[in-house]
């Protein structure tokens, strides 16, 4: 059987693969004990994707679970326009756009192309400034540094790959106590 990468685990990868492998120690803990406050903020401000309240128009798809055979990944989109045919990735603040960011939007692409859906315009949303970000649908170099990503992800095993620590991530990391 194959394993699926959850697509909100991408970010947390490509930020340290230590942070995502910490992450799925705690996932099973209550938030309150190793969330941060900018966590606390985004979960909070994504419950209305969550529990349908982002609107009522028919037009949108919100929060629906996604899949992807090819990539073997899977987990839900923020937003998916029908009309428009526009998938959108909200965040609480976006000051950078990161290749994490982008990569989670990709992977939702590529679960609802697989699953019958056009999507011809894709969007990160910063809740906190109102502000939207085109993002462009993923080819050439950009698509083939997602799969490497993705290909990666699938290969890492903690004990055998060490990474070489960034001390500016670390810092802003929750699981920075954690990690030796």
């Amino acid at each position: 059987m194959e394993s699926y990468i959850q697509i909100s685990k991408i970010n947390d990868f490509i930020f340290c693969p230590y942070s995502l492998y910490y992450h799925s120690i705690y996932e099973s803990f209550k938030d309150k004990t190793y969330h941060s406050s900018p966590q606390i903020r985004g979960k909070i401000r994504h419950e209305n994707i969550d529990k349908g309240r982002y609107s009522t128009a028919k037009k949108f798809l919100q929060g629906i679970d996604v899949y992807s055979e090819k990539y073997e990944l899977c987990g839900k989109i923020d937003i998916y326009d029908q009309d428009e045919k526009t998938l959108i990735e909200r965040k609480n603040k976006i000051s950078k756009i990161y290749d994490g960011q982008k990569y989670q939007l990709y992977a939702q692409y590529f679960c609802l192309k697989e699953m019958g859906y056009e999507v011809e315009k894709m969007f990160l949303h910063s809740l906190s400034d109102n502000k939207r970000y085109n993002i462009g649908l993923p080819t050439g170099d950009e698509l083939t540094r997602f799969e490497e990503t993705i290909y990666r992800m699938k290969e890492f095993d903690i004990e055998k790959n060490k990474i070489k620590k960034n001390i500016n991530k670390c810092k802003q990391c929750i699981y920075n106590q954690l990690c030796s």
